[in-house]
């Protein structure tokens, strides 16, 4: 029977970047999607900026356009119709926000911005990607069935010759839509508001639109006595041959003459000549699962939360977050770095996200007419906080208690446990970069005090885990070497320097850094050193070396920053103080002054929160 570490089910947005996100932790994976390829309607159109920081991470930065800095959100304004009556006002994203406030945030808290891309543009690039990473993608097939043991998931896969064939998987993520197969077999229910309404959306391409492009607004609330619907441009096209998408509440059956007749209506201009793309009927529902795992198997997306279109871009958004949020935990169980238990914190901060969330959509004007008497209590919530400060409570945080807000702005959080690591510029080999640079390879302490890199790497040792001490008041005087595939090709003296490098050496090469000729052969590679150690060195050795360092940057040690007062005041320590840093991004612990016992400290908090499979060892 053929095997794998982890199955996909589902190759739309959130299966995809499942499937990027765990290769690039080096993570055997099979992604299977019923369709033959991306559905010819754009659907999705709009990707926040913590979204793009992910990509970015993951290595798509430079392959996703984003939107330029200042531009802000895609402006939304009321009209009679295209060609009729335009309101002087915008839409406010926010409700009481000041039109430029968003745009002066773009580059406050990120070195991202989103990105206008639609999802039929975008999945191609993911599934690229993951098909570059390793991912064995094969579309056309079918989950015909499954079942799971206590040992991982069986699952029964069908092409589109009707050929089945078994395959044995770990884990099972199902992304498989709002209607979820893989989530009815399981027995697990939903709540939530519910359908509100069915759509029909016409896709559609006409030159003569483009006039109305120029102030820059793209989309539009149509407002008729008895018509209402929403507009939108794809500006992904050159001028001219932008596709545009209509949304109207509707259900009914219609031949090619009503859909040109509806489309006309909105653009107030029926003599117009335009070619409709694709048509297609969607519900609008808010339904969130009552769990987001059973056993082996993870939801994510839709098959999660589906939650209806908002200004807040909560749908695909939300479920890209599962999937990075679900990544690095199955990566380090795989590995035997964690145990099991770390996957129990996904249903743990993920579903109170979906929530929160599926809240704000019915607090907010958009859907306020579907909202329920206790959704108009809601308070609104900034939608900067929205995005880039949620916070998560799990038995991987520490600190971040009941008490707290569900999300705040990053400048409020300073450094909250719980919260994503805030941006602030810092100086790397003379060049500025973000702290976010320094992120989301593995487990990272910052910090601005040096008497912390001796506890971190004993600890590194002690717990058998990866963790980079990162020295932000390096100077960024850190030198850059040419990028290397695996750590038994980079010099030994530099792995003896870095602390998590010298810590494995001394565990699995102790007679390496002991060695008498160590002065003579240090500038040589592990790999180079082989064949002259005289049976010293073996190749399973040099295997555990390569695993415990894989991913490891032996150049990220140290950093300056471009302002000394900002990294303390926004990561909320003093200067001998300490943040540790998830592989996702998060801050899992910190310590505002060095403490009394910091081996310890950082021992205890680290097993903790990372579901170590080792137990502390003792100080040697």
């Amino acid at each position: 029977m053929e095997k794998t570490s982890v199955l996909m089910v589902g190759g739309g947005l959130v299966g995809l970047s499942a499937a990027v996100f765990l290769a690039t932790r080096g993570v055997p994976a099979v992604l299977v999607e019923r369709h033959p390829a991306s559905s010819p309607l754009p659907r999705a159109m709009g990707f926040t900026t913590r979204t793009m920081e992910l990509y970015r991470a993951a290595g798509l930065g430079d392959a996703i356009p984003q939107v330029p800095p200042g531009l802000g959100r895609p402006r939304r304004i009321k009209v009679e119709s295209l060609a009729g009556k335009w309101s002087s006002e915008d839409v406010a994203w926010t409700p009481g926000e000041a039109p430029d406030q968003q745009v002066k945030d773009d580059t406050h808290f990120s070195i991202c911005t989103g990105a206008a891309i639609a999802q039929d543009r975008l999945e191609p690039i993911l599934r690229a990607h993951a098909i570059k990473l390793g991912v064995d993608v094969r579309l056309s097939t079918e989950l015909t069935a499954f079942e799971q043991d206590h040992r991982g998931v069986t699952a029964m896969l069908r092409d589109s010759q009707r050929r089945e064939d078994s395959l044995r998987a770990d884990y099972l993520i199902a992304a498989d839509g709002h209607a979820s197969p893989v989530r009815e077999e399981l027995g697990i229910g939903r709540s939530g508001r519910g359908m509100t309404r069915t759509v029909r959306s016409i896709l559609f391409r006409a030159a003569a639109l483009d006039g109305y492009l120029k102030p820059g607004i793209s989309q539009f609330e149509i407002d008729q006595p008895d018509f209402e619907a929403m507009l939108t441009v794809y500006r992904d096209a050159s001028p001219g041959q932008e596709r545009w998408l209509l949304i109207v509440a509707d259900d009914g059956d219609h031949d090619e003459a009503g859909l040109r007749a509806m489309v006309q209506r909105a653009v107030g201009r029926p003599e117009m000549d335009f070619e409709i793309i694709a048509t297609g009927l969607w519900q609008l529902s808010a339904l969130i699962a009552d769990r987001f795992a059973g056993g082996r198997i993870f939801l994510a997306g839709d098959a999660a939360h589906t939650l209806p279109p908002a200004r807040g871009g909560y749908g695909a958004n939300t479920g890209i977050e599962d999937a990075h949020n679900l990544a690095w935990k199955l990566a380090a169980v795989l590995a035997g770095r964690s145990r099991p238990e770390l996957l129990d914190s996904y249903d743990a901060e993920r579903r109170p996200i979906a929530w929160l969330r599926h809240d704000q959509i019915f607090a907010r004007p958009d859907y306020a007419r579907y909202a329920r008497p206790g959704d108009k209590d809601v308070p609104i919530i900034d939608d900067v906080a929205m995005e880039l400060g949620q916070i998560y409570r799990s038995a991987a945080v520490i600190d971040a208690g009941p008490d707290l807000p569900p999300a705040l702005r990053p400048d409020l959080w300073t450094g909250q446990p719980g919260t994503r690591a805030p941006h602030v510029w810092v100086g790397r080999d003379g060049v500025r970069c973000s702290t976010l640079d320094l992120l989301q390879r593995d487990w990272v302490l910052l910090t601005k005090n040096a008497r912390w890199r001796e506890p971190a790497a004993a600890v590194g040792a002690r717990l058998a885990l990866k963790l980079d001490c990162v020295l932000i008041d390096g100077g960024g005087k850190a030198a850059l070497p040419p990028p290397v595939t695996s750590p038994l090709d980079v010099p030994i003296e530099r792995i003896a320097g870095h602390p998590a490098g010298k810590a494995v050496l001394d565990i699995r090469l102790p007679q390496v850094m002991t060695h008498s000729g160590y002065e003579t052969f240090k500038s040589l590679s592990l790999r180079q050193l082989l064949p002259l150690s005289q049976g010293q060195l073996s190749e399973d050795a040099l295997a555990w070396v390569a695993r415990d360092l894989a991913g490891t940057d032996f150049a990220l040690t140290s950093a300056g920053p471009v302002d000394a007062q900002a990294f303390g005041d926004a990561f909320g320590i003093g200067s001998s103080g300490a943040s540790l840093v998830r592989p996702d991004g998060y801050i899992a612990w910190r310590v505002k002054e060095f403490p009394a016992e910091p081996e310890e400290a950082l021992a205890q908090a680290l097993h903790t929160v990372a579901f170590c499979s080792a137990e502390i060892q003792a100080v040697r």
